[in-house]
């Protein structure tokens, strides 16, 4: 990360483990220059961007606040502009029914001339729209054999150098795990031991009567046939089924008309992505296993997998460095790490205060090193004891400023909110009428207040969050 007034990242989590996403989400909110961040990962822009840059029709608009604020406010406003839609539809077709009924009579003629002139000047508002492209769902699985899996005391590995030792793990129809641990731990092993693609080390695999697998992963993206179509791969999962039936499938994956009988091989990332995806759910598996399913996926499809993973019915297995499909797919975690697969006893939050504390850890470590052996063990004893209450004094100190910040961003999330609809209010042309002089008075008093008290709190903001940063450089 070289020194800059401006940064400008396009897509940077995409292939990061979950670690290094905590830290570069970390390293981006003390970035002192200006920072314009493309990203499909909703929990970083929740936590690093203050404005959305919508982009729609053609369109930019700026929403003040992070990305659950941009939501909430969007929605308000499709909500308006659908119902100014509906009033301007109901005043159209008021006119072209006045038109249709006295264009022909003579005493009624300028009065029709008078509204055919009202209907052409007059600014269409278009219905509000934004239902996702993508629509689909897992059907249920035909079998549902308990336990799908079990794996006694299995060593995996490669060649003879083992990445995992003794794991015990029980899967049944309602497990839904999400993998957790450090780059190079073995989550992905891991998932190919379950898969099957790799064989055990030692140790026994007993596999349910008609376990049926749906395993992902970045590589069968490349083992799609680039001369092709999405129609035809699908084909050939399925040569019974009609080719309307199939084609209405994939159309909810956002292969439409001709898209779906074109070639693979121009496609991007993500439209392979969503191939593949399609594909694994057309064979109705009651064990998926997802080794970072959303790398090269927008959030409309992100949002659609989160959907259908939520409905699906079968066991599920996932490693992937987005948050918020961890949080809302998965109902516990295994930790892997160190050579082990244990179960993780926390939530994400925990999970980064785990990471901090193990690279604390290493750095303790490391430390006697660098400076000789000279060290007693008494002094070493004495020096982490000095470490562990220096710890606790700047928790002490952290705990309040979190506390504060947390309440001002809060704060400034509901004042952005009025911002946003003073705006739309004051965009209104019937305020700025001699009739309706003190409701804009009052908006524009109001407006000015809630300027004010944003620009008050963002700098409250400030402080707090360089206190906390100046904390956090001392530990």
């Amino acid at each position: 990360m070289c020194r800059s007034d401006l940064l400008l990242l396009d897509e940077p989590t995409n292939h990061l483990d979950l670690d290094a996403v905590l830290w570069l989400e970390q390293w981006l909110r003390s970035y002192p220059g200006t920072l314009l961040l493309i990203s499909h990962d909703r929990d970083v822009l929740d936590n690093v961007a203050d404005h959305i840059a919508h982009i729609d029709q053609c369109r930019i608009t700026l929403y003040p606040g992070h990305y659950t604020a941009f939501e909430e406010q969007r929605a308000a406003r499709l909500a308006l502009q659908q119902a100014a839609y509906e009033k301007q539809q109901r005043e159209i077709a008021h006119l072209e029914s006045f038109i249709a009924r006295f264009r022909a009579k003579a005493t009624k003629a300028r009065q029709a001339q008078s509204r055919i002139k009202a209907l052409e000047r007059m600014e269409r508002i278009a219905a509000a729209h934004v239902d996702s492209p993508f629509e689909f769902g897992f059907a249920a699985p035909e079998r549902l054999p308990n336990p799908l899996l079990a794996v006694e005391k299995v060593a995996a590995g490669y060649g003879e150098r083992r990445v995992l030792d003794r794991v015990n793990l029980v899967i049944g129809p309602g497990t839904r795990l999400g993998l957790l641990g450090p780059n190079g731990a073995g989550k992905s092993t891991l998932i190919k031991l379950l898969a099957g693609m790799l064989r055990p080390l030692a140790g026994r695999i007993e596999t349910g009567q008609g376990l049926a697998i749906g395993y992902f992963a970045q590589h069968q993206l490349e083992q799609l046939r680039p001369d092709w179509s999405a129609l035809r791969h699908l084909q050939q999962l399925d040569e019974r089924t009609s080719e309307q039936e199939l084609r209405n499938f994939i159309g909810g994956f956002g292969f439409h008309g001709d898209r779906a009988l074109e070639p693979v091989a121009p496609f991007s990332g993500g439209e392979k992505a969503r191939l593949a995806l399609a594909l694994l759910v057309w064979q109705r598996p009651n064990l998926l296993l997802l080794d970072e399913p959303t790398n090269h996926l927008d959030l409309d499809m992100r949002h659609a997998l989160t959907l259908a993973l939520q409905d699906y019915q079968g066991a599920l297995i996932v490693v992937s460095h987005d948050r918020h499909l961890l949080r809302t797919v998965t109902d516990e975690f295994l930790l892997v790490a160190e050579g082990q697969a244990q179960s993780f006893d926390g939530d994400l939050d925990d999970y980064r205060d785990w990471l901090n504390e193990r690279q604390r850890a290493a750095n303790r470590d490391a430390a006697p090193r660098t400076a000789g052996d000279g060290n007693s063990a008494a002094e070493r004893r004495d020096q982490k004891r000095q470490e562990a209450e220096r710890r606790q004094q700047l928790a002490i100190k952290r705990k309040p400023l979190e506390q504060r910040i947390k309440k001002l961003e809060q704060r400034l999330e509901k004042l952005h909110v009025e911002q946003t609809r003073l705006h739309d209010e004051l965009s209104e042309p019937v305020l700025y009428e001699d009739a309706n002089k003190n409701r804009l008075k009052e908006l524009l008093l109001r407006k000015a207040q809630v300027d004010k008290d944003v620009a008050e709190i963002e700098g409250e903001w400030l402080e707090a969050q360089e206190a906390l940063e100046a904390l956090a450089g001392e530990e």
